[in-house]
């Protein structure tokens, strides 16, 4: 393995574009063979679906080398299906799932030599992405879209290791309760940039959304799930039909049931038991878990017992457990772990 000359410990979160990513088009009713190619650039119509009407969904997730040398994917099979949902969804043709996970064995595959070292704390961003590439001026579903998916190789989302976050409530609302908070679309991630604009001027890391029917129960950020840990150390996650299903959020729940033998809350979370909690994070692809400091209502700032410095005792183990998972140093569930090369 011809490892690429890269300064691993200063890799930033951002796209560099590599020599091969995979493309498959859909026309007539049917997903052409696909296959890499060397073609960065995507050339539409400018009456493309995509352009006029969002029709457009994304994955994300990463391949790491572990600690034995070998290449790895964490649970492709869960984003594959999450694609196909979401696709179905917004009425686009989904990807078959066997498919998709063998477009990223071949991505990772062909780009291996990008795939940062263990110990490096970087990884190989994988973007898999179905979009309209049909021309329709009315609304309506196209009858043309492409499949793609890129890697690029990313340092650690948070630079010499996550610190506390400080969030406020935000004004606006993330996802309507009959909507699209469900899927992974990108129109779901456009609005949510407003917000996230107004929060950061104001001073804050991220926004926490609540539902938007009666602004009662806390949902999720523009982009993560959230954690929580009781002063006796039970795991609550907010359950709501508004929340998109976080593979992370997910296998953090199963580690902390199955594996940690911790006790377990899968439940709509009211913000008024903010105060009752020990510790609170983000969780996703990124950074897998981001650990709260603070939540900011109005004049209403709620801090954390576990505080501004450090991640909790809880949230950390997760966490470490996790990676370890990802790196080969703790035993994978069945399944959870492919092996590419």
């Amino acid at each position: 393995m011809a490892r690429a000359d890269i300064d691993w410990g200063n890799l930033g979160f951002a796209y560099r574009a590599l020599p091969e990513r995979y493309v498959s088009n859909y026309a007539d009713g049917a997903w052409d063979a696909g296959g890499l190619t060397s073609e960065s650039t995507v050339t539409i119509s400018e009456c493309a679906g995509i352009l006029h009407y969002c029709q457009e969904v994304f994955e994300g997730l990463k391949a790491y080398e572990t600690v034995d040398g070998h290449i790895v994917t964490f649970r492709p099979d869960l984003n594959a299906a999450r694609m196909y949902a979401s696709a179905a969804y917004l009425e686009m043709p989904s990807f078959p799932e066997e498919r998709f996970v063998e477009a990223v064995d071949a991505v990772v595959t062909a780009n291996r030599d990008y795939v940062p070292p263990y110990g490096s704390d970087a990884s190989l961003y994988l973007r898999p992405l179905i979009f309209a590439t049909g021309e329709v001026i009315g609304v309506k579903p196209a009858d043309a879209y492409q499949f793609r998916l890129f890697a690029t190789p990313v340092g650690p989302y948070f630079k010499g290791g996550a610190k506390p976050v400080r969030l406020c409530v935000s004004d606006f609302d993330r996802a309507a309760p009959h909507g699209t908070g469900h899927i992974k679309a990108g129109l779901n991630y456009a609005m949510s940039l407003h917000a996230y604009m107004v929060a950061h001027a104001a001073g804050f890391d991220e926004n926490m959304f609540l539902d938007a029917a009666t602004r009662t129960y806390v949902e999720e950020t523009g982009g993560a799930n959230f954690l929580f840990v009781t002063k006796d150390g039970t795991v609550v996650t907010p359950k709501s039909d508004s929340i998109l299903p976080s593979i992370t959020r997910r296998s953090l729940v199963y580690i902390a049931e199955h594996i940690l033998g911790m006790k377990v809350e899968e439940r709509p979370v009211a913000f008024a038991e903010l105060r009752d909690f020990a510790e609170g994070g983000l969780c996703g692809t990124a950074a897998v878990i981001s650990p709260i400091g603070s939540v900011t209502h109005g004049d209403d700032v709620i801090a954390f017992p576990s505080g501004m410095e450090h991640m909790g005792p809880v949230l950390q183990k997760l966490y470490d457990t996790l990676r370890g998972i990802q790196l080969g140093t703790v035993e994978a569930p069945e399944g959870w772990i492919r092996k590419i090369c």
